[in-house]
């Protein structure tokens, strides 16, 4: 089947000492049947050998660096050095399937007034993506995220809280609160990797406070609107 002629995306991937998975990431991207204008790495200040391993596969991507301040800031920096139409965003721990890209800019291109589409996911552990580790769901997640550059340009960065985690939960909160328009495909189109390490490796007191100060930001934000609106 022939594949339509869609507008251009590029790619933001944010890494932390991922030199074990940043290649079958990169490869999940490079095999999309919908080839990314542009791919862009951030090193989060990774200690490993994460930019050897991207510059060892001579691949079309940039790799910008800068000293560890997480996940959020290191995709908020990815989004500045691109201006295409479209901008996904991938985890570098996670996979894409072959057409995820596809799908996602076919929607996009269907329905206008959507801002951003999302896609379901499942977990998997370590190098097994084919022993899924449970059903598929939801993926409200930055692997999973498709939007629109205008999106980026009026919502501003992604805050990392304190942990580290709750940084895309805070930001989609903001994007909805903006006004923009959000979906969800039915299709199961990313696979979550968890592996000892990584942010979404079991539970941690002191990483969860982050989704904590989320809440208490949403709440004060909507506050403040009820306020204004008052």
């Amino acid at each position: 089947m022939a594949i339509p002629v869609m507008a251009g995306y590029g790619v933001v991937i944010p890494a932390l000492n991922a030199a074990a998975t940043i290649g079958a990431a990169l490869n999940s991207v490079l095999a999309q049947t919908v080839k990314a204008e542009a791919i862009v790495v951030v090193d989060d200040g990774s200690t490993d050998d994460t930019a050897a391993v991207i510059d060892a596969m001579n691949l079309p991507v940039t790799v910008l660096r800068q000293e560890n301040a997480g996940p959020g800031s290191a995709t908020t920096k990815g989004f500045a050095a691109l201006s295409t139409p479209f901008v996904a965003t991938l985890d570098a721990d996670d996979l894409w399937l072959a057409d995820k890209i596809e799908k996602q800019l076919g929607y996009l291109n269907r329905h206008p007034a959507t801002a951003g589409v999302f896609t379901h996911w499942r977990t998997f552990r370590g190098d097994r993506p084919d022993l899924p580790e449970a059903a598929s769901v939801a993926g409200w997640s930055r692997t999973t995220m498709m939007i629109r550059q205008e999106v980026v340009l009026t919502v501003g960065p992604i805050i990392d809280p304190p942990g580290g985690r709750g940084e895309m939960i805070d930001w989609i909160a903001r994007v909805r609160e903006a006004g923009f328009v959000l979906a969800m495909l039915d299709d199961m189109l990313a696979l979550r990797r968890i592996r000892p390490g990584s942010l979404s490796y079991g539970r941690d007191p002191e990483r969860d406070r982050g989704y904590l100060q989320v809440a208490r930001l949403a709440m004060q934000r909507r506050a403040q609107n009820k306020a204004g609106s008052s």
